[in-house]
């Protein structure tokens, strides 16, 4: 097997600015006029795409008969794009429309098309996500990282992000974490709602045991609210994956949209909005409670 692309350890050899502004929609170039690491902007539609199909770089390049070198600059750089054919012969063994991994628009006319490039991935329900890519997303933070949920006790007990956070905060990357109020109706009644009566309170005050550990390290900050969970938030520096939920169903099984901010996008904008509403209205978790 070859190796997984969304490993830290298989990225280019100067690391991917993830910071807004850095999306270039400039035209492409030639392969053979510049390095890789010229263009730091990776295809992340590419690169979720792969993922979700269970391929490697070196998979890929083999199905579509180019050196793994290429298949890495086309994941690496959205500015490197396949000659048509191969485009095509990539999306049918993907299984995506082309369109959605090398879109011409935000190149050409980017006002028109930035909801098309905000959109990495949907996928199905929250446990459809790749492991790797909550790997990768919660490894690769440099900014911020602000989650919003009611429990998201899986990011301490499948993803092991205490210590993560414990590092990175040290490093001076800021976190914010909203979880729910057991005791507050809205969760009550998305318990009753869900058929988790108790359940969900249970793992709220786990969560919060657990987030205990943090709480009141420089950057870090720990706020819990009573408010509607319309959607779940988890934003890595300019990525986001929004968990929607829909009634009477686990937040497991609802579908989750992978997007990322770029210039003049409204997409990543209106869920960071209600980010910061429910941050505004929650209330401080006092460390060592």
């Amino acid at each position: 097997m070859g190796p997984r692309i969304l490993g830290r350890q298989h990225r280019t050899s100067q690391a991917v600015s993830r910071r807004p502004g850095r999306v270039d929609f400039g035209e492409s170039v030639p392969e053979t006029s510049r390095d890789v690491d010229d263009d730091r902007v990776p295809n992340d539609r590419l690169r979720a795409a792969l993922d979700a199909a269970g391929l490697t770089i070196e998979q890929l390049s083999v199905r579509v008969s180019v050196d793994p070198k290429t298949v890495e600059r086309w994941v690496y750089s959205d500015a490197r794009r396949p000659h048509r054919t191969t485009r095509q012969q990539v999306a049918a063994l993907l299984r995506v429309e082309e369109g959605h991994l090398w879109p011409a628009g935000p190149r050409q006319n980017g006002a028109a098309t930035t909801g098309v490039a905000e959109l990495v991935h949907l996928y199905p329900s929250r446990s459809a996500v790749p492991f790797s890519l909550w790997t990768d997303l919660i490894q690769g933070v440099a900014e911020a990282m602000d989650v919003l949920v009611f429990s998201g006790q899986f990011l301490v007990e499948q993803h092991n992000i205490l210590p993560v956070v414990r590092s990175k905060a040290a490093e001076g990357v800021r976190f914010r974490f909203v979880v729910g109020d057991e005791t507050s109706p809205a969760v009550i009644q998305r318990a009753v709602e869900e058929g988790t009566t108790g359940g969900l309170e249970g793992r709220i005050q786990m969560m919060r045991r657990y987030l205990q550990d943090i709480a009141g390290l420089p950057g870090v900050e720990v706020r819990t609210h009573g408010t509607i969970l319309y959607n779940s938030i988890y934003r890595f520096d300019d990525q986001a994956l929004i968990n929607g939920h829909a009634f009477g169903s686990l937040a497991g099984q609802n579908p989750m949209l992978h997007v990322r901010r770029v210039p003049d996008g409204t997409l990543w904008e209106h869920y960071m909005r209600s980010f910061e509403r429910v941050w505004d209205v929650a209330q401080p978790e006092p460390a060592g409670r």
